[in-house]
């Protein structure tokens, strides 16, 4: 994955429909940490919905200039499908940041109600929200949001379960897609930017040391969704 996205100026494509921009938005989050390969399936899964409608779907956008997908290939954003789909990352991850930030939502329930306000905003009232919220770099889970001009970085991180203790980490980034994940660290007070000091991995569980309390095993479901950086 670069470690910053090409540049390009905040728009929506023409005709882009709110499930045309749901599903660029889709396509880039699967392979946005790790470069995997976007599938058909793979986005069936993610959006709930079958096969044959995502084929529809991938169709559409593909004559729209958005995808570049041929049989049996990962499906491909274009140059214009990549500025929808990150024009939509910036909007959902400033909502969910002025969520949390501004009116007191939990960081495990921000991703439905920002899915929801994204589409109905403007540009200006994006821009302004950025502005209001200092130009955050990163949303409340960690995810990086693109700047007016689409760049964007990305720390060098590893999976929680991938890490062998005992080592010292950062968090960096934890799916909200895994809502367990979101539970389980707050109850712990493990927030993004915390050090954690991983000891070592038990019958597949991470077991980190606590900060003035027990230790306590972390299950695995949960370390998968979760991204720290060490020390070089």
């Amino acid at each position: 994955m670069p470690r910053t996205s090409a540049q390009g100026q905040s728009t929506h494509a023409p005709a882009a429909t709110t499930s045309v921009e749901d599903y660029a938005k889709t396509i880039y989050g699967i392979a946005e940490w790790e470069g995997a390969d976007v599938t058909a399936s793979a986005l069936a899964k993610k959006l709930g919905v079958s096969n044959p409608s995502v084929t529809l779907m991938i169709k559409k956008m593909a004559e729209l200039g958005l995808v570049d997908h041929q049989p049996y290939a990962p499906i491909r954003l274009t140059p214009e499908g990549r500025r929808l789909a990150l024009a939509m990352v910036r909007r959902h991850r400033l909502i969910e940041t002025w969520l949390v930030n501004e009116l007191g939502y939990g960081w495990d329930e921000v991703h439905d109600e920002a899915e929801r306000l994204e589409h109905a905003v403007s540009e200006v009232f994006v821009d302004r929200l950025d502005r209001r919220l200092g130009r955050p770099a990163s949303d409340p889970h960690g995810d990086p949001i693109p700047a007016k001009d689409l760049t964007m970085h990305y720390p060098e991180t590893t999976r929680l379960c991938q890490l062998p203790g005992p080592a010292e980490a950062v968090v960096e980034q934890v799916d909200d897609a895994v809502p367990e994940a979101l539970r389980v660290l707050a109850e712990q007070q493990v927030t993004i930017g915390s050090s954690v000091r991983v000891l070592e991995a038990r019958d597949g569980d991470v077991v980190l040391a606590g900060a003035g309390r027990e230790d306590f095993a972390v299950p695995h479901d949960v370390a998968h969704a979760v991204r720290v950086s060490t020390a070089s």
